[in-house]
């Protein structure tokens, strides 16, 4: 027998798996009424529902279409007003659906309010302490509307397939045999469609002997008060009317009372504590709750995130207040204890300075998706990594030191972002120590670990950070809070105490951390520092190697711009060809130009980009053209991923840009609806009607977007204010480096797309609306047609001679009836609109109220919007593709919009015995998405003091599978080596590709 184990949680949301059985007996339930009622008769009259299968087919489909996006994120979409019901041919198929959508918002009303009921007496009594403690958890609401609606729509499968007959007066066919299911003669054998027909005699049977009524009144005479009664049901007239309990009721009564008996009993004796699963599905449970939880990449097109909203606020106060006002860099300079620059030990770190060699690492722009982030952390952390480079295998150590190079988090820095997208991957990647705390300040830094005298001796590895432009947004506040405050980044050590230092390496290797701000600059106390540094410490044959966030160099010759006055300052007067390596990140790519041997002198060796540590990947095919900086000319030599590869991943805005921005839709419908808004309603349409050819209707209908657009340009307010609005936008948004003609052109053609697209689909919603009202599908009765449809067929069908209902609303003071009815009249949308819309084109628009053109606009919204959010997002992610891979504009927009989380890289440098600096850059192709405890990380004995990154697994998680591990795909994508030379010389080439 299976062994059982009991846990103190349970697995699902109460009572989740009791409302999966439902929903599979309802399901069941469905295809065997529809199949027996309706399969004949769609076989019989396939010819006269061809066209209506056509057209749900096609409603079906764009509703799949419009919400493919949707599928498996954790905002599902609710578009229950796709009402179909008003289209014809539904009768046939043996479906009421007015009926059955009128008493589902019925029953699921009455349901929700019966539970809340229930729900709130019970909590009253665990409060006067008359059942267990453990009842006290309050019930999931979303569970109760779930069950409330697979009861409701339970209801209106038996109504519609069984009807509310209480008594069965007549057979309506007779039993030829005791045996239930010998359900046709032998004569009636000879086809399958006859077997089909005599399904309807199984179905009877069910109906009349699983679903009969409980009772009667004179049974139940109390309980009678205060239910419905059945009709009864018989081939001829029936004298009288029936007293049985209606079966809706005795099936609705009977599934609130198992809900209310179970949660009862179970709350009572404490289900939470005796729950008990099987080991299967234990292990089952264990794995899905040990999984790391990691953050999504951030929906940069996202038209409801809170955090984008906030990273404008804080951008717009950071250039307009701290920018040229206040700086953070200012203030630490101020702070300072020594005014000689070249004494200031905060900023100047020598204590790798006599090693014989060194590993050390760069990465750049983390904290964006978990995934991403904790891909190069794990590489990171591991204690060495073992990859092919070319026909050798190379086993390469950890680095003693990680440098990371800005944008920490993503979108803003907050407390939030730090901890959750930067902070948490390292940790999982390298465990900090066990007596450090989150919450601890180090006040006086480096903080050294217990029994290490002097920062020389601590063997674990290290980190500086230097900020980027988002780690500002803030004016720095979060960055020092930290960086500047903190002493680990998971096992990382991080002796750091301002925002910009030197240090001294190995073999006579420099390291200078920028930090350039805002300004895209080193400010003037940053300046005097490094330069009296290199006066009084940089000896003539040393190596400097440049750190900044941002490669200057790609970005001024892409927006033809100069910036960096002061560090080029730095590079060229004062290391005067020193600096052997320039490398940098906030370009979310790896890529790398050296320099053509000449006879001018070379400032800078090296450019190197690399900013590939978890952000969204930027394209390398836009950049590829760079050949100058400083007056020197300088090759490509290595791009991850290729550009070809790059142009190619381009066409995902085109494919995928709604599916990976779908909140975008918030916006774009809205904009739509507003350059659509002064063309609604189109009263005169006749003319579409009148051609008998395709050609002749699609003719008229041109002619008629054409005249809408001519309305909007000669006598429109709010679609033509709409439309120069999106017009200056358009132009504002393409990149400044074009000329102004070109990017008036650009916007133009942009803005012209998306108005032409939707003034057609306006036309569409409204020659739709048209047809039906002509087919009088819509616009026949009112605004509370379907409530109005409903209490005829309650009365017919649902008698109620105690005058329960009637009481109902007295007790309610009339609420509860009023809720139903404008309940019902807000799920009809499609007749509201149609109502209105010939009301408004009958007596004129002027004459109308402001109240129905209220009414008219927010229901034209609901159908406009829901047409527009795809074909918004296909022309905008088509203005994307064509012009990062035709003009090579929008880099940045255009692959923020794909989030893509593969291609992610960082470099390793090694500092030989010999001064030579060797340069790999280690590349993962794809990202995982699942990830698992890793057995080895929890299996390994450790002391209790033990330092994580002493241990020979100190990751914790693990690719699912592991031929996706990022330790098991990581691959070299470059390597060369810089030497050092005992003199240097500036025409010499000092760099060779290995």
């Amino acid at each position: 027998m299976e062994t059982v184990r009991t846990i103190l949680t349970h697995p699902y949301p109460y009572p989740h798996e009791h409302s999966k059985h439902a929903v599979i007996a309802v399901v069941v339930g469905c295809f065997f009424f529809i199949s027996s009622d309706n399969m004949h008769t769609l076989i019989h009259k396939l010819d006269n529902n061809i066209k209506w299968w056509s057209m749900y087919g096609c409603l079906l489909g764009f509703f799949y279409f419009f919400s493919s996006p949707f599928v498996g994120k954790t905002i599902q979409p609710s578009y229950s007003n796709f009402t179909v019901y008003h289209l014809p041919s539904f009768q046939s198929m043996g479906v009421d659906m007015r009926m059955n959508l009128s008493l589902f918002l019925t029953i699921y009303l009455s349901s929700i309010l019966f539970l809340l009921v229930f729900h709130l007496i019970f909590l009253g009594l665990w409060y006067v302490g008359l059942v267990a403690r453990v009842a006290g958890q309050r019930p999931e609401i979303l569970t109760i509307f779930q069950n409330c609606a697979v009861l409701s729509i339970a209801c209106c499968v038996f109504y519609s397939h069984c009807g509310n007959r209480a008594i069965m007066k007549d057979k309506t066919f007779e039993r030829r045999n005791s045996s239930w299911f010998k359900l046709w003669n032998k004569e009636e054998r000879n086809t399958w469609i006859q077997q089909f027909i005599r399904m309807n005699e199984l179905k009877d049977q069910v109906c009349s002997s699983w679903f009969a009524p409980v009772g009667s009144a004179s049974d139940y005479p109390l309980l009678s008060k205060w239910v419905i009664y059945g009709e009864i049901a018989c081939n001829g007239p029936c004298p009288g009317s029936s007293d049985g309990i209606s079966p809706i009721y005795s099936l609705w009564a009977t599934f609130i009372g198992l809900y209310m008996a179970n949660y009862v009993i179970e709350r009572s004796t404490g289900w939470a504590l005796t729950h008990p699963v099987s080991v299967k599905e234990y292990e089952k449970l264990k794995k899905k709750q040990m999984k790391p939880d990691f953050l999504d990449m951030v929906p940069w097109y996202s038209g409801t995130s809170a955090d984008l909203f906030k990273t404008v606020f804080d951008l717009l106060v950071s250039v307009t207040v701290f920018v040229g006002r206040f700086d953070m860099r200012m203030m630490q300079a101020a702070m300072s204890r020594v005014q000689e620059g070249v004494k200031q030990d905060d900023m100047l770190y020598d204590h790798f300075s006599e090693k014989d060699d060194l590993w050390f690492d760069f990465m750049a722009d983390t904290g964006d998706g978990g995934n991403s982030s904790y891909s190069v952390a794990r590489l990171l952390a591991q204690p060495s990594l073992r990859v092919q480079s070319d026909s050798s295998v190379l086993n390469l150590p950890r680095a003693n030191l990680l440098i990371i190079g800005g944008d920490l988090a993503y979108p803003n820095p907050s407390a939030f972002t730090y901890k959750r997208r930067f902070f948490r991957p390292f940790e999982y990647a390298l465990q900090p120590p066990t007596w450090y705390k989150d919450e601890h300040i180090a006040v006086n830094k480096p903080e050294l670990p217990s029994g290490v005298s002097d920062l020389k001796q601590y063997d674990g590895p290290q980190c500086f950070v230097i900020p980027g432009n988002h780690d500002w947004f803030d004016g720095l506040q979060t960055y020092m809070r930290y960086i500047c405050h903190k002493s680990w980044l998971g096992g990382w050590f991080m002796p750091q105490k301002k925002s910009y230092f030197a240090m001294q390496l190995p073999q006579r290797w420099w390291i200078f951390g920028l930090d350039l701000a805002l300004h895209g600059d080193i400010d003037v106390y940053q300046f005097k520092f490094f330069s009296e540094l290199v006066m009084d410490k940089v000896g003539e044959n040393d190596s400097v190697i440049i750190v900044t966030h941002e490669p200057g160099w790609l970005l001024d010759w892409y927006w033809d711009d100069v910036s960096g006055k002061n560090v080029s300052h730095l590079i060229c007067d004062y290391l005067k060809g020193r600096c052997k390596l320039r490398m940098a990140g906030d370009l979310h790519h790896f890529m790398r130009h050296s320099y053509v041997p000449s006879d001018k002198p070379a400032h800078v060796q090296h450019l190197l980009v690399n900013g590939s540590g978890g952000a969204f990947l930027h394209p390398t095919h836009v950049f590829s053209s760079f050949n100058k900086l400083y007056g020197t000319s300088y090759k490509f030599e290595a791009a991850y991923p290729s550009c070809e590869d790059s142009s190619r991943i381009a066409l995902g805005n085109i494919l995928k840009f709604r599916k990976k921005n779908w909140q975008f839709d918030f916006i774009g419908g809205i904009i739509y609806f507003v350059l659509a808004f002064s063309m609604f309603p189109q009263c005169k349409l006749d003319h579409l009607f009148k051609d008998d050819t395709f050609s002749g209707h699609l003719k008229s209908f041109f002619s008629t977007v054409w005249d809408a657009f001519m309305y909007m340009l000669g006598q429109s307010y709010v679609s033509l204010a709409g439309t120069l609005l999106l017009l200056a936008a358009a132009i504002a948004f393409v990149p400044s480096k074009v000329s102004r003609k070109r990017r008036a052109i650009v916007g133009f053609l942009h803005v012209s797309a998306h108005l032409a697209a939707a003034i057609i689909l306006m036309m569409l919603l409204e020659v739709g609306v048209e047809t039906c009202i002509r087919h009088k599908l819509l616009g026949t009765s009112g605004y509370h047609t379907l409530y109005e449809w409903y209490r005829t067929v309650e009365s017919e069908h649902f008698p109620d001679p105690t005058g329960l209902r009637a009481r109902i609303e007295q007790w309610t003071f009339g609420l509860y009836p009023a809720c139903i009815k404008y309940l019902m009249s807000a799920f009809d949308v499609p007749e509201v609109m149609a109502v209105t819309r010939n009301d408004m084109c009958n007596n004129g628009s002027d004459s109308f109220s402001r109240g129905g053109a209220v009414i008219y606009y927010a229901s034209v919204f609901l159908y406009f919007w829901f047409f527009t959010t795809p074909v918004v997002s296909l022309i905008f992610g088509s203005y994307l593709y064509i012009c990062i891979n035709w003009l090579h504009l929008h880099f940045d927009e255009a692959f923020s919009s794909l989030r893509i989380a593969n291609y992610k890289a960082f470099t390793r440098f090694h500092i030989k015995n010999n001064g030579d600096l060797e340069v790999f850059t280690l590349a993962v192709d794809k990202v995982p998405k699942e990830w698992k405890l890793d057995p080895d990380w929890d299996g390994e004995l450790r002391q209790p003091q033990q330092p994580s990154h002493l241990r020979k697994f100190p990751s914790k998680w693990r690719a699912a599978s592991s031929q996706q591990d990022p330790v098991s795909t990581v691959r070299v994508v470059d390597h060369f080596v810089i030497e050092q030379t005992e003199k240097f010389d500036m025409r010499s080439s000092n760099g060779q590709i290995s």
